[in-house]
């Protein structure tokens, strides 16, 4: 024991009237006449001079969203009755500048796609002054605009995506602590499991999306400003990597998306895209909530001799709870809890008018404690990215990144007994992997009927397994398996508008990849015993992914959409060459995994009313994978279950998407999502049981509502609801976890100028749901509640985002 002690502590290592005689009346007069034509040359000398003041006048100005970050191209116009009298576009910080101004007073107006216009009076008294600052207000989401579904600043009334964006403001009312529960608020969005990542192992933190089917592995990819965040070794996401404070909004596009962003994109992609800011700001949130949970997240940003500087941070620490249901727990369960902190500092220069380069270093730190005194696990990653973007009205917008990071993850791993009152180390695993990383994409708008986009991207993957197995608490061998993966894709995209109704997208992409230099090695702890070596098979593969859509707009208030597409997603090395251990649920690795193949359609509709303040969309969907890798089960036991991932023959996931959202005058938001998902296994020869069965770790039925009531002078509301239908643990459906409700509510109050009160509760009625059966009960976390203060400084905002 002293031993495994020790192994784990070198295991487990910020504003007279005078009276006149008769005879001086001719002389009064005279001087009275005088002073009248001298005050009459004056008015008109001070008019000629304001004249001539306003006509020079000059107008500089910034516009920001409520959050403070600017707006980049933004129509800013000045107008006088019906007539614009000048016009300029934000540049990429938001500001506009108009040198001279050939009126006195006008009226000025902002548009951006997103926002709801800004109009307001202007006079030539603010010409020549300090900087004019425009706050934008968000516009019915059918206005608001993704970068996701096209690559390229679209509406989300000209995409036939399924997109769903959650704003600053949807994000600032949510009682979720962590990323990945606020994304809770999107049908069809789940981890592989039920838990979330406050408390989950973080190779269970794979992204699902519309039921294509959950594993460690994502089956949708996870972008932070359009660079991965997907773990380059195991697919999985760390998601407290990314500061919340941070975070402008996320969209999440669910459908087949390879065409455009490769491997990974297989069920849709989740994009976090962060603030930018030039003008000084500072957003600060610091809580403390049960089960000894504090947290910090801040962010800061400005400008300093020509560069924009941000730096963006957070510090989590929570005991947790203990996983396993009462009834079967023993002395050996103990609570699950995590701490992380992170560190994001971004420098960026303007170049001209239409280039900016920037430059992005990040750290991020975590560890657990996975229920069991001997269950523990650490992350240390290190990225720096590097890009620029250069638009011009003849050859178009480019966009080049660079990226590369290195991390280390350690895990160990028990054999709990049956009683759960003790359990003996099993493997210690050490898992380090490098990533480099390079995207490019040029797009412009040709004629007035095309958009094009294309690109290139090479990704370069290193990483191993490696490991010291234990038997009876001793070591007894060291086992190492890892290789290598290069991967590169082209695509190109085109964007139609055929009339005023009819908009055409279309465009495909080619992507190879290889593995290669992969191998196991197995030596005994004894000198004695002689190394097993097994080299395998270097390995490619490549994948077209064609995607074709069509939006039809019957009415401004009415349109119909379809689309169809091929998907794929290669195993990630994880998947190829490591095993672990869950509970009493052992997976084997499999070197000879294929890449899962999707073909998939969908069609929709959706309908805007009361000026677009109401909103609904439906859509029908249907998608196959050919070789979808899933843990099947090889052998059941008292203490052990083994699986191995295998690729299935087929599965299918069919089902309907229904969602609403309603802005009832400018205080109430509701809106809510309805997924409807059967997902099967169609086809797998290997093992004819399996067919049939409902896809493991997907629920057929899932409900989301949100309302949400903002005033900022007196008080901000919000309530998240959520409903999952019952599903199943394993491949065998001999699991099944039951259906569950939850209820968030957050309450927030401005208490002074830029500080703001909050009480956050997660889990209201304190529903204790299944989220696991290895098959010992595992349950989701209890109540949680937190109390807080938001600070919000700078660019003269309070914290509700308002002037």
């Amino acid at each position: 024991m002293a031993a495994t002690e020790a192994a784990l502590r070198s295991f487990a290592r910020r504003s007279s009237h005078v009276s006149f005689t008769k005879d001086l009346c001719f002389v009064r007069h005279k001087v009275i006449l005088a002073c009248a034509l001298v005050m009459i040359l004056a008015f008109g000398l001070r008019a000629s001079a304001a004249t001539y003041a306003w006509q020079e006048a000059r107008l500089e100005g910034i516009v920001l969203d409520q959050k403070s970050a600017p707006v980049a191209g933004a129509q800013v116009s000045l107008k006088t009755g019906t007539s614009v009298i000048a016009e300029v576009t934000t540049d990429i910080h938001g500001i506009f500048v108009f040198e001279t101004i050939p009126v006195r007073d006008a009226t000025l107006i902002v548009r951006a796609t997103g926002f709801s216009p800004s109009e307001r009076r202007w006079t030539a008294i603010e010409g020549n002054g300090s900087r004019l600052q425009v706050v934008l207000l968000p516009a019915p989401v059918s206005a608001e605009v993704t970068v996701t579904a096209t690559r390229t600043e679209t509406r989300l009334s000209d995409t036939a995506a399924s997109i769903v964006v959650l704003s600053s403001a949807e994000l600032s009312t949510t009682a979720a602590a962590t990323i990945d529960d606020a994304l809770r608020q999107v049908p069809g969005f789940q981890l592989f499991r039920r838990s979330g990542s406050r408390t989950a192992n973080p190779t269970s933190q794979g992204v699902s999306l519309r039921g294509v089917g959950a594993s460690g592995a994502s089956r949708a990819v996870v972008l932070l400003d359009g660079i991965p965040l997907n773990d380059p070794f195991g697919g999985w996401v760390n998601w407290g990597r990314i500061p919340r404070e941070s975070v402008s909004r996320i969209e999440v596009l669910r459908g087949g998306a390879s065409n455009l962003y490769g491997s990974d994109a297989v069920g849709g992609v989740v994009q976090i895209i962060t603030r930018r800011t030039v003008e000084p700001v500072l957003s600060v949130e610091a809580s403390y909530g049960n089960q000894r949970t504090p947290s910090l997240s801040l962010f800061a940003g400005g400008r300093a001799r020509g560069w924009d500087v941000s730096l963006a941070g957070e510090l989590f620490h929570t005991d947790g709870y203990i996983l396993v249901d009462e009834k079967e727990r023993g002395s050996v369960d103990t609570p699950a809890g995590s701490r992380h902190a992170a560190l994001d500092l971004t420098l960026a220069r303007q170049i001209k008018r239409d280039a900016r380069v920037f430059l992005r270093g990040s750290y991020f730190g975590e560890s657990r404690t996975n229920g069991t005194p001997l269950q523990i696990n650490r992350t240390h990653l290190r990225q720096l990215s590097v890009g620029g973007d250069w638009q011009s009205k003849s050859t178009g917008a480019f966009a080049v990144r660079a990226y590369g990071g290195t991390q280390v993850f350690d895990q160990s791993f028990s054999a709990v007994a049956a009683n759960r009152n003790s359990e003996l180390l099993t493997r210690l695993q050490r898992v380090p992997a490098q990533v480099f990383g390079f995207t490019s994409q040029w797009s412009r708008v040709v004629g007035a009927s095309h958009t094009l986009v294309a690109g290139f991207d090479a990704r370069f993957v290193r990483g191993a397994s490696d490991e010291v197995v234990y038997a009876q608490n001793r070591p007894t061998s060291f086992v190492g398996a890892g290789g290598r993966e290069r991967t590169a894709g082209v695509f190109a995209l085109d964007i139609i508008r055929v009339n005023s109704r009819l908009l055409l997208t279309g465009g495909a992409r080619f992507d190879s990849w290889r593995n290669y230099a992969a191998q196991s090695v197995t030596r005994p702890v004894k000198q004695s015993g002689a190394a097993t070596i097994n080299a395998f098979n270097d390995r490619s593969e490549t994948a077209l992914s064609p995607q074709l859509s069509a939006l039809y707009k019957a009415s401004d208030a009415l349109s119909f959409s379809a689309s169809v597409y091929r998907a794929f997603r290669a195993p990630a090395l994880n998947e190829l060459y490591r095993s672990f251990r869950v509970g009493d649920v052992l997976t084997l690795a499999n070197e000879r995994l294929r890449a899962e193949r999707l073909t998939g359609g969908e069609a929709g509709a959706s309908i805007a009313s009361f000026k677009r303040n109401l909103n609904a969309r439906g859509t029908l969907f249907w998608t196959e994978i050919e070789r979808p890798i899933a843990n099947v089960t090889l052998s059941v036991a008292p203490t052990l279950i083994t699986r191995q991932r295998e690729n299935l023959g087929r599965t299918r996931s069919r089902g309907l998407e229904l969602e609403m959202d309603a802005r009832l005058k400018n205080r109430w938001t509701i809106s809510g999502g309805y997924l409807f998902s059967d997902a099967r296994v169609t086809s797998f020869p290997v093992n004819l049981a399996l067919e049939g069965l409902l896809i493991p770790q997907v629920a057929r039925h899932q409900l989301t509502f949100q309302m949400r009531y903002a005033n900022p002078k007196l008080v901000t509301v919000g309530l998240q609801g959520r409903l999952m239908g019952m599903q199943f643990d394993d491949d065998q459906n001999r699991f099944p976890l039951k259906r569950y409700f939850t209820l968030d509510a957050f309450v927030s109050r401005r208490v002074a100028h830029g500080v703001e009160a909050f009480v956050a509760i997660e889990n209201l009625f304190n529903e204790r749901y299944q989220i696991g059966r290895t098959p010992i009960n595992t349950l989701g976390p209890p109540l949680l509640w937190r109390v807080g203060l938001r600070l919000h400084l700078g660019t003269g905002l309070d914290a509700a985002g308002t002037r």
